[in-house]
């Protein structure tokens, strides 16, 4: 979150940059207004609890001097009420201000370009050139359900629309693909490998910007007396592993990977892609989580891109890397790389991982501090985080891009080792 007294005194930067992100209708407005009444009752109460002090000092003089101090004494009896009155006013105001400040964006950074939707985010790079074949490309859905590795009806009699059972080889490979992400990012790219907990507790969900906005986007579990909730992504535990911490410089940055199962209600995608892996309510995925200085979180976001690309790299899927633009930006970046895999049966390319830069705004939100060298005053570390990749999507990739006129599949030759070089 941005903090409050951030906002209080930039508020004609703040309205600007959500604009500039697209939203028009924010609680600026009410912010302000519900500042200026807390600005009114601590002015209020300032001047009451210094009047209390200058009539008590009275107050005892004239006790002292024997004379009468009733009419003062009620007057000040009636000030101690007006006050608590007041006092717990600010508390409801206080919590009004947060719960807006709450629902606030981070703000864009200066090198996102402008723009209202996906249309207008920016290509900077590709890798490799779409696929082509000398037959009609068939969706991975289609080659999987026609050679029984991914069975939707079956999935869909045991949870309903917008789940897969994956079986033989379509099983085997998303073991394979996991093992492969994790073993390059562990190996290679220095990251430490982590096994969180699926169940997460409300302030875990609020402290990565899931909560309160996006709670119809999430599966709460229905115990009454547990609160507890399916993880979106490994983001929100793993990111919590340091809430209310203080890292130390030495520590940083500090570098994790988590294969995690992820479980979204895609509240607001109904009517798209209903049909494969693209968009399921319960997907694989390997995500990278950094902690970071705030002067190299820029760095360490290129970087992070970099070893999400490796994978698509190694595996030969084309792909091209996009900036999103301002109106495309999810809430809590600051920043945001896109990678979009090509799937040939779509003719377009389809995102597998976002990685992105948020600043302070989810280290606010949970506490995660360190101390800089010489320093007395902890400052808030800078987090990051990427899909490395999300499994399904990538699975879906391979089948289509590796797919033979007869319906086979052929296996990358980096996953080849996985298979104990059987297939």
């Amino acid at each position: 979150m941005l903090e409050l007294r951030f906002i209080r005194e930039n508020i004609d930067l703040v309205s600007e940059k959500l604009e500039f992100r697209g939203i028009k209708n924010s609680r600026i407005a009410e912010f302000i207004k519900i500042d200026e009444k807390r600005r009114a009752a601590l002015s209020e109460v300032e001047g009451l609890r210094n009047k209390r002090k200058t009539v008590s000092m009275e107050i005892g003089k004239l006790k002292k001097s024997k004379e009468n101090a009733d009419d003062l004494m009620a007057e000040m009896k009636q000030v101690g009420v007006r006050v608590k009155e007041l006092e717990a006013a600010l508390v409801t105001i206080q919590e009004d201000l947060q719960d807006i400040v709450m629902s606030i964006p981070n703000i864009p950074h200066e090198s996102v370009p402008f723009g209202k939707s996906d249309e207008d985010n920016v290509e900077i790079r590709t890798f490799g050139t779409p696929t082509e074949f000398s037959f009609t490309p068939k969706a991975h859905h289609e080659l999987g359900e026609e050679d029984g590795t991914i069975d939707f009806k079956r999935a869909a009699k045991l949870s309903g629309a917008r789940f897969a059972v994956l079986k033989g080889f379509g099983s085997r490979l998303e073991r394979a693909l996991i093992n492969f992400m994790l073993d390059l990012h562990t190996q290679k790219h220095g990251y430490v490998e982590v096994l969180p907990p699926f169940l997460v507790n409300t302030e875990t969900m609020t402290a990565t910007g899931q909560l309160p906005k996006f709670a119809e986007d999430l599966f709460k579990t229905g115990v009454s007396d547990r609160d507890l909730w399916l993880i979106p992504t490994a983001e929100v535990p793993i990111t919590n592993l340091h809430r209310d911490e203080t890292l130390t410089p030495a520590e940083l940055p500090v570098k994790y990977c988590s294969y995690t199962p992820c479980f979204r209600s895609e509240a607001g995608s109904y009517g798209r892609d209903t049909k494969g892996l693209i968009r399921q309510h319960q997907f694989d995925k390997v995500e990278l989580v950094k902690f970071t200085r705030p002067e190299n979180s820029s760095d360490e976001l290129d970087q992070l891109l970099a070893d999400a690309e490796e994978v698509l790299q190694l595996l030969n899927l084309p792909y091209r890397v996009v900036t999103l633009c301002s109106g495309d930006l999810g809430f809590s970046a600051n920043k945001t790389y896109d990678i979009e895999v090509w799937m040939p049966a779509q003719n377009m390319y389809r995102e597998i991982s976002s990685c992105s830069n948020f600043g302070e705004f989810q280290a606010r939100r949970g506490g995660i501090r360190y101390r800089p060298e010489g320093q007395k005053k902890s400052a808030f570390v800078h987090t990051l985080n990427g899909s490395g990749l999300a499994v399904g999507r990538t699975l879906a990739a391979i089948y289509e891009n590796y797919q033979q006129e007869d319906g086979t599949i052929k296996l990358p030759e980096v996953l080849k080792p996985y298979f104990q070089n059987r297939f």
